[in-house]
């Protein structure tokens, strides 16, 4: 755990940085040659950003009760009268990192509903805070490095703009509770003695608020990490988390591929913007023309493609179907979880679908790879390509990219690529599967 997986937690979220990075050069930069060194900027990520802020927080999350040692696993004496035998390990020191670095693999293979890897509330809370808040920050780097601060707040803004009515979506189905239920006279009121709604899945010491709000948070960042089972949550509830995945993992993101993704977006909607008005479109200065829109297109649908293509192929061979436990809407519901999950980067499930076998871990395997590179070699094309242009003078036909208007324009093509382009297999999945739901 220490050695392999905790080093390659800090590479991950490093690389996404460093990649970042050189992309804000590229916008930055004046008839440059380079975009700066790799090697550099991924010492600098960890030993700046990603070491301190993964020591401070070990600490903290040690204080609240979860374990950190190298000892044996111990057998404790349940109160029911059987033995149990309880995992010991250095958990706060990965645990720390698997959050703050958008990696989500947990110690315990009930990930963060494991109370020795979230105890109390406080580090539910923290732990969730930890999700979002590099790829957040790096909105205000963003800011600084271009020399105009308003232009990381708006790219922020649309990103909670998103963020905020899905997560109010989530939280809303999964305290509507399952109908199912009432013919079975299920009580599934909030009381002082209950949080009520749809509980299959979720740990009561959460409740339904911080399970939906803890999904909406993993999936909107390239994080992956549970404190409910995503399977048990009911249709629409379900529905949200595997949206935001399809978005590209751009609201708020990975750290680092967060906003290098979310760039792509700005840069085809300055394009996009200008169509309208007739002019070539510029972003901080820079002329976006067709080798950037070129470019930018490949990384956006590269993800697309890899998703669609590897569900159509699982749910049509034999390998893919063996794995296959649920019927129906369910069933494909949580292959596209999977690929869609893989491709972008997060590594949450669906839990119902037997993804360990040959078939499924060579085609998320590969998904793993192409959804990463596809997006980061384009990116970094675009980064070069940039940094070579001259600056050009802002005049009265330049369009704003920071100005409510152009916010409502970037969260439209990002709505309208994120569900456009999956229509078809949400509606054959979570769609389906609600209208079932509510039919009884």
């Amino acid at each position: 755990q220490m050695v392999g997986l905790t080093v390659q937690n800090f590479v991950t979220p490093a690389v996404g940085l460093a990649v970042m990075i050189a992309l804000i050069r590229g916008l930055s930069r004046k008839s440059a040659s380079g975009i700066g060194n790799f090697w550099v900027d991924m010492v600098r990520a960890n030993l700046y950003v990603l070491l301190p802020l993964s020591l401070v927080f070990a600490v903290i999350l040690g204080s609240q009760g979860v374990i950190q040692n190298f000892g044996t696993y111990v057998t404790a004496h349940g109160l029911q009268g059987a033995d149990q035998t309880l995992a010991m390990g250095p958990v706060a020191s990965q645990e720390a990192i698997k959050m703050l670095g958008t990696n989500g693999g947990g110690f315990f293979n009930t990930n963060s509903a494991h109370p020795f890897e979230n105890p109390t509330p406080l580090t539910n809370f923290l732990e969730m805070l930890a999700i979002l808040l590099i790829p957040a920050a790096t909105c205000h780097t963003f800011g600084v490095m271009v020399k105009d601060k308003r232009q990381g707040f708006a790219v922020l803004a649309a990103m909670t703009v998103i963020f905020v009515p899905l997560v109010l979506l989530c939280v809303s189905a999964e305290q509507s509770g399952n109908p199912h239920f009432n013919a079975l006279h299920v009580d599934q009121v909030a009381s002082q003695l209950q949080a009520g709604g749809n509980m299959e899945g979720k740990e009561t010491r959460f409740g339904i608020a911080n399970s939906a709000l803890w999904a909406s948070a993993t999936t909107a960042a390239s994080n992956g990490s549970v404190n409910a089972m995503h399977d048990s949550f009911t249709p629409m509830g379900g529905f949200v988390p595997l949206l935001l995945m399809k978005f590209g993992e751009v609201i708020y993101g990975g750290v680092g591929s967060g906003l290098y993704g979310m760039l792509i977006f700005v840069i085809l909607s300055v394009f996009i913007a200008g169509l309208m008005v007739g002019r070539t479109p510029e972003y901080l200065g820079k002329k976006i023309q067709a080798f950037e829109i070129k470019m930018a297109s490949v990384a956006m649908l590269a993800p697309c493609v890899f998703v669609l293509i590897g569900t159509a192929v699982a749910v049509m061979c034999k390998d893919g179907q063996a794995g296959i436990y649920n019927p129906g809407a369910q069933g494909f519901s949580e292959v596209l979880y999977a690929f869609t999950s893989a491709t972008n980067n997060n590594g949450s499930a669906f839990a119902g679908l037997s993804a360990n076998t040959p078939f499924y871990n060579t085609a998320l395997g590969l998904c793993m790879l192409f959804g990463r590179f596809f997006i980061i070699i384009p990116v970094l094309a675009i980064a070069g390509s940039l940094a070579a242009k001259k600056t050009v003078p802002v005049s009265a036909g330049t369009l704003p990219t920071h100005t409510p208007l152009f916010i409502a324009v970037l969260v439209g093509v990002i709505l309208i690529v994120g569900v456009l382009t999956y229509a078809p297999t949400l509606a054959l999945g979570p769609v389906v599967e609600h209208f079932n739901m509510i039919k009884g």
